[in-house]
């Protein structure tokens, strides 16, 4: 790493992970010839076939890439280097047991081996000789660095992002890049974000593209000309643009630059020569109606559009009527997201509409619009024929009990697969309580529902609780917070999840729980599979009361409400109901 005078640190970084489809097959043929070759363990276990060695090679590797894919999930590092030494240390383990193993057929019978290694015999009627510790860590340490050789072949990802957020000059764009131009490099994916481009690094980075752009199937420019006047930064769009045009490319990232409808023209002749996208993102660009129409008039094909996401825009009803009809268009969009982008009751309809064209939805995220109780309705129509649902995102959306229950009716029919349901800040209320119950009762693989900063007190609480009670050993995160619950509720959620063996957080903070409340919490948590450490921070929670309800004993009149002392206690009310 180099640092000039300005301190902008120079670095680039490859990414070794996720292999390319080439490179894992090259793994599975280099196995197949190790695992049927003469070695220390053919003459000891038998000689596999070629047949039986590919097989054996082809399981090994997908073991080794799912664990490798797992770790690389739940501990992302920068380039992947820890990722790929467990993907080969996976694949060598589980090489030295096939090795170990032997041929799954006799071993005397196998023709081959017994032509080849007529002691087999003998090894076959003693007992199994110990290998040296010796042996088995050579045997070890030798394929390991096999795999690794292997597996670091050729890199197709080429990823700037990393390293310090900064200008980038002719001088550090030429630093930057040099991998590019290296001769036979396999670069299929960029990623530029979070440098920004001027007009002279722009100039070095048409060049070398021009290099690789025949090659090109993935382009990240996000975030790529931060700071820059507007005037310098259309034209950087622009060199772009001209050099990407006619790349056949199957992912496109524009985010998080000042687009406008400017700058959605500046990238005018790229997008104009796209037909084979699957994945488009326009994340934070300031795409209002005009833009959004730009958007559509430049897009010749979205048959095969996937991944759809307009997240943080000021699309306002007017861009959510010509987003619609783009995504009418788009017939194979799996994940749509259109959250932050000031849509109302109108643009909700209209967008609603559109996604009810299709059938293949797998994630909606709507969150943070106002579409009220008739947009709400609207969705509710749209997701009824997306059976293959696994994700719903629709918080903040103002739909209240009557857009709320019927999302929640739609959902119970239309999402069999349902893992994540949010739909925190809708004004729910009781009322709606027993739809929603009714469709979290049938969604076995639920993983996560969030029903935060609603009006559901005890009584709605309580009724979804014992929903999710029995048959959701799936589950992992719970969130109630903020919607008027007492101790009554909050016991009712500790016991829902006490038992739960996936289960990792429960968010029941921002309510009116007592300290008697939250120890009792705290006991019903302690007997069950997890413990304490599942509950979330309680800061919020308002230990001193039972909510803002001091003036809720007088009506509109003045007069004071019937007490609801005589009545019997909520617990008592609750305790025997059943979904």
């Amino acid at each position: 790493m180099a640092t000039d005078e300005n301190h902008t640190e120079r670095v680039f970084s490859v990414k070794l992970w996720p292999p390319s489809e080439n490179t894992r097959l090259m793994l599975v043929e280099r196995m197949t010839s190790t695992l049927s070759s003469e070695s220390y363990f053919s003459r000891k276990y038998g000689l596999l076939s070629k047949e039986e060695a590919a097989e054996d090679a082809k399981r090994i590797e997908d073991i080794a890439f799912v664990a490798a894919n797992d770790h690389a999930s739940r501990h992302p590092d920068a380039d992947g280097r820890s990722t790929v030494q467990l993907y080969a240390q996976e694949a060598s383990k589980l090489m030295l047991e096939a090795l170990k193993r032997g041929p799954s057929t006799d071993k005397i019978a196998n023709p081959v081996a017994r032509e080849a290694f007529p002691e087999l015999v003998e090894v076959k009627e003693t007992a199994e000789v110990k290998e040296t510790d010796e042996l088995k860590e050579t045997a070890e340490v030798k394929e390991t660095d096999e795999l690794k050789e292997t597996v670091e072949v050729k890199e197709t990802v080429f990823d700037i992002s990393g390293g310090s957020r900064g200008f980038v000059d002719k001088d550090l764009a030429t630093e930057l890049l040099r991998p590019l131009e290296e001769p036979g490099n396999s670069y299929t994916k960029i990623c530029f974000s979070n440098r920004s481009f001027g007009l002279d690094a722009a100039y070095v980075a048409q060049r070398v593209l021009m290099g690789v752009q025949k090659n090109l199937t993935d382009v990240d420019l996000a975030d790529f000309v931060a700071g820059r006047p507007e005037a310098e930064a259309l034209e950087v769009m622009s060199i772009f643009s001209s050099v990407l045009e006619g790349c056949v490319l199957r992912s496109l990232n524009l985010s998080h630059n000042a687009l406008g409808e400017k700058g959605i023209r500046a990238f005018g002749s790229l997008l104009k020569s796209q037909k084979t996208l699957e994945e488009l993102y326009f994340m934070n660009n300031g795409i209002s109606g005009d833009a959004a129409r730009a958007i559509c008039e430049l897009l010749p094909s979205v048959e095969k559009i996937k991944t759809l996401h307009f997240h943080n825009n000021m699309t306002g009803d007017d861009g959510a009527d010509a987003l619609s009809e783009l995504v009418t268009k788009c017939i194979a969009l799996e994940d749509f997201r259109c959250s932050s982008t000031r849509i109302g009751t109108q643009g909700g309809i209209s967008l609603a509409g559109a996604l009810g064209k299709g059938n293949s939805l797998k994630k909606l995220d709507l969150m943070d619009n106002m579409f009220g109780k008739r947009g709400g309705v609207a969705v509710s129509r749209a997701i009824s024929g997306h059976l293959g649902l696994t994700e719903v995102y629709l918080s903040y959306l103002n739909f209240e009990d009557k857009g709320a229950i019927a999302i929640a009716n739609s959902l119970k029919d239309a999402a069999p697969s349902l893992r994540v349901l949010e739909i925190a800040g809708n004004e729910i209320t009781p009322k709606a309580a027993p739809a929603f119950a009714e469709c979290l009762a049938v969604k076995s693989l639920l993983t996560k529902f969030v029903a935060s900063e609603n009006e559901l007190k005890d009584e709605g609480s309580v009724i979804i609780c014992k929903a999710l009670l029995e048959g959701h050993d799936h589950l992992k995160e719970l969130d109630l917070s903020t919607n008027g619950i007492t101790g009554i509720g909050a016991k009712a959620a500790a016991e829902t999840v006490a038992n739960k063996t996936d289960f990792n957080l429960l968010n029941i903070d921002g309510n009116f729980i007592s300290e008697e409340g939250i120890e009792t919490v705290k006991d019903v948590l302690r007997k069950g599979t997890k413990g304490v450490s599942v509950l979330g921070s309680l800061e919020d929670n308002n230990e001193e009361g039972e909510g803002d309800e001091e003036n809720e004993g007088e009506n509109e009149n003045g007069d004071e409400e019937e007490s609801s002392d005589n009545d019997t206690l909520l617990e008592e009310k609750l305790q025997n109901l059943k979904v």
